[in-house]
């Protein structure tokens, strides 16, 4: 049997750009070499699309050296049409050389530029199979506040809260102020369109809201501001029906903290004592089959194909929905992939679920 190509596309221009490298380290690593022959793509942070070593210890999570895509002069040279699927690449003299025919791109890309519909509208103009959701999906889990929309649409509870834009914040921040005291403190203020908790901030009076707008608008031209939710973190990976199957959700895993007051970046990548990450976690069958139920409609309401990871509150009331990630961490050690491996798909499989998937999905 012949090898598939697998191009391996990371790094990016985001904020989340060495998390991105860190879960692209746990790919490379991981994928089946009888089955893959791989290319690795580095996308430094202005942006250049670079041929990389195939050396998965140099993007491995270091809180004391984050991994990064460093410019080696090398240019990736997509093709130019969908008649072929060559892919080659300019040396750091010049001299084109090929690198053959791709038969499908893993884009493992966090973050805007990446993991917002952006590269998939590139992947799709070049005619280029990819892994993970298409263009819409990835816009709309990527954008906090046109997700909601969405999800309240379909009937999945949301938290209480307001969006805000930097004009809006600029020309009457006592407004905003007065409309967070109606959603009562604390709340959180979030970025629209970043993840891994960058740029999120938690304020507790209106001492703090300029703090924390500064922080969030340092990432986005938008925040969402909503009310805290009391309930235990629980979250579970959602996959893409098979030759036309109905979506399919993981058992679930919860966020237990330990040192932070909540999860944020230092909790998630550089605290190893911040939170604990268990999956499976304890629910009772009714409250898995209510939170599988709500993970799978989040992700047929935007349009999902390829993979996300579900994250919710456990109130007193039930659940409400915090986001859908399109992609999500896929280091051995994250949320998505242990989910996976406690529903009996181990990580090796889950990387060739996911290629099988973007084989199958037509764009």
């Amino acid at each position: 049997m012949s090898k598939l190509t697998v191009a391996i596309l990371f790094g990016g221009r985001s904020s989340e750009h060495t998390i991105s490298c860190a879960t692209a380290g746990g790919v490379l690593e991981a994928i089946d070499r009888q089955k893959y022959d791989v290319i690795p793509i580095g996308i430094t942070h202005d942006g250049a699309f670079t041929l990389e070593e195939d050396d998965f210890e140099k993007f491995v999570m270091d809180p004391a050296n984050m991994p990064e895509v460093h410019d080696n002069g090398t240019r990736i040279l997509w093709p130019q049409s969908t008649a072929t699927r060559e892919l080659r690449y300019l040396d750091a003299a010049g001299a084109v050389h090929s690198l053959g025919d791709i038969d499908v791109v893993f884009p493992i890309l966090h973050g805007r530029w990446g993991e917002d519909g952006t590269l998939q509208g590139m992947l799709e103009l070049a005619g280029l199979p990819y892994v993970g959701d298409g263009v819409l999906a990835s816009a709309l889990g990527m954008d906090k506040h046109f997700a909601k929309i969405v999800f309240s649409q379909a009937g999945i509870p949301v938290a209480p809260g307001i969006t805000v834009t930097a004009r809006e914040w600029a020309s009457n921040p006592r407004l905003v102020a007065a409309s967070v005291e109606v959603l009562g403190w604390p709340a959180f203020i979030k970025p629209a369109r970043a993840g891994s908790s960058v740029g999120v901030t938690k304020v507790t009076s209106p001492a703090d809201l300029a703090a924390g707008m500064a922080s969030g608008l340092a990432e986005d031209d938008k925040v969402l501001i909503e009310a805290a939710v009391i309930g235990r973190e629980i979250e579970c990976g959602v996959l893409g029906g098979r030759d036309g199957g109905a979506t399919r959700v993981s058992l679930a895993g919860e966020i237990v903290m330990t040192g932070h007051e909540f999860y944020d970046f230092e909790a998630k990548y550089l605290d190893a004592t911040g939170a604990d990450v268990v999956c499976p976690t304890n629910l009772t069958a009714s409250e898995l089959a209510s939170i599988q139920d709500l993970a799978a409609r989040a992700f047929d309401s935007i349009g999902g194909t390829g993979l996300a990871r579900a994250d919710f509150f456990l109130t007193e009331t039930g659940f409400v929905i915090n986001e859908l990630n399109t992609m999500p961490g896929f280091t051995p050690i994250s949320m998505f992939p242990k989910c996976w491996l406690a529903s009996g798909m181990t990580y090796p499989e889950l990387i060739d679920e996911l290629i099988t998937l973007g084989l199958q999905t037509a764009r």
